[in-house]
């Protein structure tokens, strides 16, 4: 080592040091308890979609709302989060998101209709904004930064187990309680988390906020929300040609350019844009918005393949997601590993690329395929996730000084929602418009079905199948078609999120530094940010 580094104090408090392992450890509770709630409601939308009293009876629009009004407040105040945080005290920000989300999660469970649930969930959207970008940047206050790519790995790694935990209990709770339960279960883990949090985390803000930059702020949240409720309406419209969706996501791109053009002239700005100038910033944000496009996107619809064309139950469901979670769990904590053998560059890149071809490796799934072959997918699929995750975050992360922490995890976790939610949009509608023209011509020789019947069938295979199951004996005919539909529907959308990972591995490949930059560190965004104080990490 050299002189300097063997001299350099420490930058994290050594109170605050001894107790990092433990405060990971009460952060990856409210990790847990944000990512379980979605993996859950996966599990439950079959459910939820049945006539009362067994669920809400919501159509297939409700259910997508359901699912949407979190990510549409999630990703529009994500970056409002991380600068409150930043400004006024991540440990604050931290503990008022998950009293938020456990309120929210206690109404949801309670909910009396598909509006009351889809309001809920936004509320619980709201909580979970403040959530996500705060843990990260808790870490890299309480970490020092040689150790920050094992505390990255572990906290992805966290992921893993939610999506684990999440299809698994609520296949549990519903096959023993209402449907509401699935929400309901956040309450104990919101109120053991807020318990540990207040004794264990420190606070830690930027000691030198400068001025407010309200009309930034503003511009943000604007933009984010007309972009991603165009996105989520063109889905649910399966047309991005209707006026109501290009003008949205027009007129969201519209306000973030302003956003953008604003901040490059404000001397306070809530975003140095700068920091996009940085290949290791850049392409590690658009490589975790690319794959998040091909994953949620499939994630979404593959819960009614295994239900609704294999015939398994949401407890099962669930119990086929473990090779997913198992081998993030194992490999993200070790992603640092091969990181310092190869490089960032070479470890995203094949991780992109292994997601491209477990994406098409979908292709071979139909009615009767072996169940291991989805397995073998999910396995390899879980542990291209630990191999891009990981890095590409500490990529981000060690890109910023160490003050504008939350910022910087706002704005890897906006990008991760914006192309979540576009997967979800896109994907969705290739899958709904495919499936509607390979069931139209069998729902049409179904004699007697009303017109508004026969459109409402078309809509989902589960909309098929409940229309099917009132025609009684008549409807029988209608189980096949609509099964070998969905298959043939989802083998023409899995081909688009394969595109779609290509594409990050290509930008990955092009952009994101090599070993040798990667092993000098990304360094500060500014010259001697990284010499500063660790932003009040001992408060």
């Amino acid at each position: 080592m050299t002189t300097e580094e063997t001299v350099a104090p420490r930058k994290v408090p050594e109170a605050v040091h001894r107790r990092r392992w433990a405060i990971l450890t009460v952060l990856l509770f409210s990790l847990l308890v944000v990512v379980l709630d979605n993996s859950i409601l996966n599990v439950a939308m079959k459910t939820i979609a049945s006539p009362a009293p067994r669920g809400l009876g919501a159509t297939q629009s409700e259910l997508e709302w359901a699912v949407n009004s979190y990510t549409l407040v999630f990703a529009g105040i994500l970056f409002t989060a991380g600068l409150l945080g930043d400004r006024l005290g991540r440990k604050k920000v931290l503990l008022f998101g998950m009293v938020v989300f456990g309120v929210g999660s206690v109404f949801s469970a309670l909910a009396g209709s598909p509006t009351e649930l889809i309001t809920f969930r936004a509320l619980m959207g709201f909580g979970g904004a403040f959530v996500m970008p705060t843990t990260l940047a808790i870490i890299m206050n309480v970490f020092e930064r040689d150790e920050q790519p094992k505390a990255i790995g572990i906290w992805a790694g966290a992921v893993g187990l939610a999506i684990a935990i999440g299809p698994i209990t609520g296949g549990v709770l519903l096959e023993h309680f209402w449907w509401g339960s699935v929400f309901l279960v956040n309450v104990p883990v919101v109120i053991t988390a807020v318990t540990a949090m207040v004794i264990l985390i420190p606070d830690s803000r930027d000691p030198r906020p400068g001025r407010l930059d309200p009309f930034g702020v503003v511009l943000s949240v604007v933009g984010l929300v007309l972009l991603v409720y165009g996105i989520i309406k063109g889905g649910q419209l399966a047309d991005f040609t209707d006026p109501e969706v290009y003008g949205t996501v027009g007129g969201g791109l519209l306000v973030l350019t302003l956003f953008v053009v604003h901040e490059r002239r404000s001397d306070h700005p809530s975003l140095d844009v700068r920091y996009f100038r940085n290949p290791a910033f850049s392409a590690a944000v658009t490589s975790i918005a690319l794959v998040f496009f091909a994953l949620m996107g499939v994630t979404f619809f593959i819960v009614f393949y295994t239900q609704s064309v294999r015939g398994y139950t949401p407890l099962q469901s669930g119990m086929l997601m473990l090779p997913v979670a198992a081998s993030q769990m194992f490999f993200a904590p070790r992603a640092r590993l091969v990181v310092e053998r190869f490089g960032a560059r070479a470890v995203c890149t094949c991780g992109m690329l292994l997601i491209a071809t477990t994406m098409a490796g979908l292709g071979l799934l139909g009615r009767d395929t072996p169940i291991w072959v989805l397995e073998v997918l999910f396995f390899f699929q879980g542990a291209a996730m630990a191999h891009i995750m990981p890095p590409a975050t500490v990529s981000i992360m060690q890109s910023l000084p160490r003050e504008k922490a939350g910022s910087g995890s706002a704005v890897n976790n906006t990008f991760r929602q914006v192309g979540g939610a576009l997967g979800v949009a896109v994907l969705g509608s290739v899958l709904s418009t495919t499936y509607r023209d390979g069931i139209s011509d069998r729902i049409d020789a179904v004699p007697g079905l009303p017109d508004e019947a026969r459109h409402a069938a078309g809509e989902s295979i589960e909309a098929t199948l409940s229309v099917a199951d009132r025609l009684g004996p008549a409807g029988k005919d209608l189980v096949g078609p609509a099964q070998d539909a969905f298959v043939h529907a989802m083998h023409v959308t899995v081909l688009g999120a394969s595109g779609m990972a290509v594409l990050g591995a290509l930008v990955v490949g092009l952009f994101l530094p090599g070993r040798g930059a990667t092993a000098k560190g990304a360094g500060p965004a500014r010259p001697g940010a990284e010499r500063e104080p660790a932003a009040g990490a001992g408060k």
